[in-house]
Formats: C-alpha cells, sequence, structure tokens
C-alpha cells in the first residue's frame, strides 16, 4: 500500500515500510500558477502506477487552490496530453 504525503513544494510516496519510493516537485510561478519540474520513482516501484497518481494529485492541488500548472517535466507534460481533465488547469490553455 503506499501512502501519499504534502510538502510544501512537493507530494511524495512512501511504501508500507516508510520508504519514500517516488516524488513530485513544483516551484511557485507569480500568485496563481506553480510549474511541475520533476516526477519521480524509484526503479523497484514502478509499474504501480504512482508516477500517475502523484501528478493526478498535483493537478488536484492546483484545482484546490484555484492555480494553473506548467508541466515541464517530460512525464507531467506526457500525462496533461494523455489526460484532457487535466488541461483545464495548464497554463496557457
Amino acid at each position: 500500500m503506499i501512502e501519499y504525503k504534502n510538502d510544501e513544494n512537493r507530494i511524495y510516496a512512501v511504501n508500507e515500510s516508510g520508504k519514500e519510493v517516488g516524488e513530485i516537485t513544483f516551484s511557485n510561478a507569480g500568485e496563481t500558477m506553480f510549474i511541475i519540474d520533476h516526477t519521480g520513482v524509484i526503479d523497484e516501484a514502478r509499474g504501480q502506477g504512482i508516477a500517475q497518481e502523484l501528478v493526478k494529485r498535483a493537478v488536484q492541488k492546483a484545482k484546490n487552490e484555484n492555480k494553473k500548472v506548467i508541466p515541464l517535466c517530460p512525464f507531467a507534460k506526457s500525462e496533461f496530453q494523455k489526460k484532457v481533465e487535466y488541461q483545464e488547469v495548464e497554463a496557457n490553455r
């Protein structure tokens, strides 16, 4: 079971033994948007949908805070292209 936790400029995932297995990081871009600059999952935890869940949670964070997102990270950018529902929070749309 993976647990997701929020930090100031990142959301991270820990496994049942408390080991951090993935993270998505962002930086503020003014008052109304933030940049997703990195999404990563350790090799042993890949293939479980953790990275997708991290992007989903970052999108939810943007919605909750009424902000737009600039997905600079290649993985996040590809998720935004695949999921139409994410595009409502994408900056420059």
